[in-house]
Order: C-alpha cells, then structure tokens, then sequence
C-alpha cells in the first residue's frame, strides 16, 4: 500500500531514513570511542530499539520506570533509566527488572538515593547510579562545582549504592543562537563536569564515567575529552526543531504526519484534519515550526485540538483542493509519537509494517 493510501491522520516512518541516522550516529560515536546510549523518549519503539542496538548502540536510556518494563519484557537488558525514582511501589518495581537486566538510575539528592541504597542493601547488589548535575538548564542537579562535589560525599556514605559517574542534559543547548554559541555551552557544560569529577577524586571518591545528552549537541559533546557516553533521542527521526536549530534538514527527518485537506474557508486558508492531539502545541509560533513536504507555498498558522490551519501563499500558483493530503514535519518528535497507538513504516513511499507504539504513556 502507498501512504497516500492510508486514513489520515497516520504518523508515518521513513525506515530508510530511520536506518541512514541511526548509523550516522552510531558511527560518529565509535570514531569518538564514547558509548552510545541513545534515548527511546523519541520512538517509543521496539523496533526501532533493535536497530539503535544492532547498529552498535551500548544500551538505551529510557525516562520513565513504566518504559524500562516495557524494554526489557522485550528482551532489553542494558537500560539507564535517566528519573529519579521515589516512593516503595517503584522501589519494588525497579526490583523485579534488576533481576533480569542491568538498570542504571539517576538522581539528585541524598533522600532517593536512601531508598536505593537500602533496595541495594536488602537485595545484596548495589543500585548503579548517576548523579545528576546541573550544567545550566536549571532543571534537575545541584550546580557543577562544590554543591554536587557536597551532594556526593553525602551519597558516598550510602551503603547499597555504587557511583558510576555523573549526568547532565545540556537543554540549555536549544537556545544557543548559532552552531559556535552551542559548541560553547558544551565545552563550559563538560569541562565543568571534569573539574567536579577531579575534585571528588581528590577527596577520594573515583568515578570514571560521564554521561551527556541531547541531540542538538551531541555530535559535540562526544568529541569532547572526559565524554564516556552520550544519549541522544531525537537524531533517530529528526523534526523542524532539530532544522531550526541546523543539526537537521527536511531531508533527514523520518517522522511525518500525513493528513487531509478538509477545509477551504477561503482562497488563502485550508484546514487539515490534525491538530494539537497529532502534532502537539510544542513550538507553535516558531518559525516553519510545522513544515508541509514539497509545498513552500502552504504555511501552518495555528492549531487547535482537531483542526490544523494553514495559509496558502497565492503568488507561487499552487492549488489545493478539499481532498488532498499532506505530509508534514512535526515541531516535536517526541511528544508526537506518544500521541499515536502505532505508525506506519514504509521505505519509499510503501508502506511496509505497522509499528506498535510500545511505550506510550508509561508515564509512571
């Protein structure tokens, strides 16, 4: 069948291109000789797992507790949960996938690390974790420098926990205004790393590993010295974001959404029949934040829940009837593949398999 075929809306899968930038990655990590530990937030698909894996990827990362148990009922079993876990359910969850695949978990203060240890301790085999660190997103981590070298003396102490290393996610990368700015961030955000590393060796507390992520400024961060691992997600489709912050071009992106024109209210408007349950409000307003395939002259205006509204640029001589579809690069990868039960792969424009959208809402 031909994508143009299927009932819209339908979130499609380029897998040729799918293929062509997990190597890419992959690749660019083993020159570097950094792990590649590459986030599954972005696909949420089993299929898709294997194919990081296959290509030479370390393990996976996952953010939520719920999506680790979905990877390893499928046979995954090298998984950094990248989440600070609390409370004794999730204790007792983490437990039962600790004896059947390595999990690695992150967190940032001495109360969940107690729990872990005490996991550890009760088990008898400590909990591998990361300490998250703060490098200027201002998300989670106390601040490079004293207050994380502080945070772990303190962890240090815990019986039933062992150190690997520390964590950051250099969000604050997205909003460097040039490729040189974003170059920057990471080198600040990794030498600060190295230097809290270096001060804890100097207290006796050594710890090899350093793990960063994010797709904007990955294929940075793992030329970096110090880097042992990096965890990109969004490179694996690539969206208009990836574009606008130039990691990513509308040739490279591998997740679309094909729609249909059901609407033309006037000569300059047209209304397709996907909005924010499709593509998210993630960007809206950002230029080409929403950008239709081979049509320059169509532009998105605004969405609602149902409804996609655009403007057609009269001047360029394009037409566009009741009928039509669309493909689309959506503003956000991530939360637009949570938003769909499954998607369509195809290589060439056919359609070759449905993809179970494995992990969806495992938010817990």
């Amino acid at each position: 069948m031909n994508i143009f075929d299927l009932d819209t809306p339908a979130l499609l899968i380029d897998l040729d291109r799918v293929e062509v930038n997990i190597a890419e990655m992959a690749e660019k990590a083993r020159v570097a000789g950094v792990r590649l530990r590459p986030h599954t937030k972005t696909h949420k698909m089993v299929e898709i797992a294997r194919m990081q894996i296959e290509a030479g990827a370390d393990g996976i990362t996952c953010a939520k507790l719920g999506e680790a148990e979905v990877w390893v009922e499928n046979g995954f079993d090298d998984i950094l949960i990248a989440y600070p876990l609390v409370g004794e359910a999730k204790l007792a969850r983490l437990q039962a996938l600790r004896e059947r695949a390595r999990i690695i978990t992150s967190l940032d203060s001495v109360e969940v690390a107690r729990g872990l240890g005490a996991l550890g301790v009760a088990s008898g085999k400590p909990v591998e974790v990361y300490v998250e660190v703060d490098t200027g997103h201002h998300r989670m981590g106390r601040p490079v420098g004293e207050p994380t070298v502080a945070l772990v003396q303190e962890l240090a102490a815990i019986e039933g926990i062992t150190i690997l290393g520390l964590l950051s996610h250099a969000g604050h990368a997205y909003s460097a205004v040039t490729l040189e700015d974003r170059d920057q961030v990471v080198a600040s955000a990794i030498e600060d790393m190295r230097s809290t590393q270096e001060r804890c060796a100097e207290l006796g507390i050594v710890f090899d590993e350093i793990s960063v992520g994010s797709t904007p400024g990955a294929r940075a961060e793992m030329k970096r010295a110090g880097v042992t691992e990096v965890r990109p997600g969004t490179y694996v489709f690539n969206d208009t974001a990836m574009i606008y912050l130039g990691v990513a071009s509308a040739e490279t992106c591998a997740a679309h959404i094909l729609t249909t024109v059901v609407a033309r209210p006037t000569d300059e408007r047209f209304v397709i029949d996907a909005g924010t349950k499709c593509f998210t409000s993630d960007g809206m307003g950002r230029p080409g934040w929403i950008q239709v395939v081979g049509r320059p002259d169509l532009t998105m205006s605004f969405i609602t829940e149902e409804h996609g509204v655009g403007a057609i640029d009269l001047s360029q001589g394009g037409s566009l009837s009741i009928g039509d579809k669309l493909l689309l690069i959506p503003p956000h990868a991530c939360p637009v593949v949570n938003l769909f039960d499954m998607a369509y792969g195809h290589r060439q424009g056919e359609v070759t398999q449905e993809l179970l959208v494995a992990s969806r809402g495992r938010v817990r």
